[in-house]
């Protein structure tokens, strides 16, 4: 029998997450593309912008699901690592909590939203529920507080250890140590 562990959860998710973001570009794309074309052609189709912002908005909240997966989202690692581990760390938690309660409040609020929109449709495309466009708000939300849960092992042990990783610096080839 296999043993399932964190890291093998944690590394699906990502891959999951990457493949609805990858299949969230690729729409996008095509959308913008056919969007252009019958503009340039003359003829613009009339949904094309409302599609595009929605499309625009799926690509944000699961984007940023993925971000969170990978510990990529918007922190101050090189303000955190200033400060010894055994403030690290309270301070670390302190932020997991605080994102995760506004997640867990957005995904709330999203769900009223959704449970508002019964019977709207798109303007443009009346064929399209408004709920599943603002499905988005819900369900990207469970999915960036599973990725903070699952990367919760990983943000303790950076803060009682070595610090936690500056991404910006890291793709930009400066070591945190000649700053």
């Amino acid at each position: 029998m296999a043993i399932v562990s964190l890291s093998n959860i944690k590394a699906a998710y990502q891959k999951l997450l990457e493949f609805i973001v990858f299949l969230n570009v690729v729409a996008l794309s095509g959308v913008v593309i056919v969007g252009f074309m019958s503009r340039l052609l003359g003829s613009p189709f009339s949904w094309y912008d409302e599609v595009a912002s929605v499309g625009l908005a799926w690509l944000t909240y699961y984007g940023a699901a993925l971000a969170a997966a990978k510990g990529a989202h918007i922190t101050c690692p090189s303000i955190i690592n200033m400060a010894p581990p055994s403030i690290r760390l309270p301070v670390a938690l302190l932020a997991e909590a605080i994102t995760i309660a506004f997640f867990v409040l957005l995904a709330y609020t999203g769900y009223q939203v959704v449970a508002i929109l019964e019977g709207s449709t798109l303007v443009s495309l009346t064929s399209i529920s408004l709920q599943l466009t603002q499905s988005v708000i819900p369900i990207g939300s469970a999915l960036f507080i599973i990725a903070q849960l699952l990367r919760l092992p990983e943000v303790i042990a950076s803060a009682r250890g070595a610090g936690f990783i500056d991404h910006e610096l890291e793709e930009a080839g400066i070591s945190p140590d000649k700053q």
